[in-house]
C-alpha cells in the first residue's frame, strides 16, 4: 500500500523537510509513505484567499490516484489514539487500496476536498501551522505501524 500525503506547500524549511523525511524512510515498502506538495496560491496584499483556497483544492483533487481512499486532514474529524490509528492502518493495508491524505494551506482545506473525502481526520483539537502537520503524520503513521508489527519504537 502506499500513503499518498497530498500537501499544499512547497520551499518547506529544513526542519519540516528533515522531520518529515527521517519518518517517511522508516516505512517500509508495505506502507510507503510519499509526499506530494503542491503549490500554494497567491496570498498578498490584495490577494482573494478564497480563491487560492479553491484553486489549490482544484490542485489537490487532480493529484489523487484512482481508487484511493481519501481522508482530509480537518480540525473538526474525529480524533483517534495511536491504537485506534494502528487498527485502522492495518485494516487499510488489507483492502488494498492505497491511501491518500490531504492536508490544506494556512486557511485550510477547499470544501471540494471535504467532500471528496471518505473520512475526516483531526490530529488534534490544536490549530497547527500546515507544515508542522507534515511531521507530526509521518511520525503517526510510522508509531501505528510501530505499533501493529510490535516494533520498539511505540514502547519508547
Amino acid at each position: 500500500m502506499n500513503i499518498h500525503l497530498i500537501s499544499v506547500g512547497n520551499r518547506m524549511p529544513k526542519w519540516v523537510e528533515q522531520g518529515y523525511g527521517e519518518y517517511a524512510k522508516r516505512m517500509p515498502a508495505e506502507c510507503a509513505l510519499k509526499l506530494v506538495e503542491i503549490a500554494p496560491g497567491h496570498r498578498g496584499k490584495g490577494a482573494d484567499i478564497a480563491r487560492a483556497v479553491r484553486d489549490e483544492g482544484e490542485r489537490m483533487l487532480k493529484a489523487i490516484p484512482r481508487d484511493c481512499l481519501v481522508i482530509a486532514l480537518e480540525v473538526k474529524g474525529r480524533e483517534w489514539s495511536t491504537e485506534q490509528l494502528a487498527d485502522k492502518l492495518s485494516g487499510w493495508m488489507e483492502s488494498g487500496r492505497d491511501l491518500v491524505l490531504l492536508v490544506g494551506g494556512p486557511e485550510g482545506l477547499a470544501d471540494s476536498c471535504r467532500k471528496r473525502a471518505d473520512l475526516l481526520w483531526s490530529l488534534s483539537s490544536l490549530t497547527m501551522p500546515h507544515p508542522l502537520v507534515r511531521v507530526v503524520l509521518a511520525e503517526q503513521i510510522y508509531r501505528a505501524w510501530s505499533l501493529m508489527r510490535n516494533h520498539p519504537y511505540h514502547r519508547a
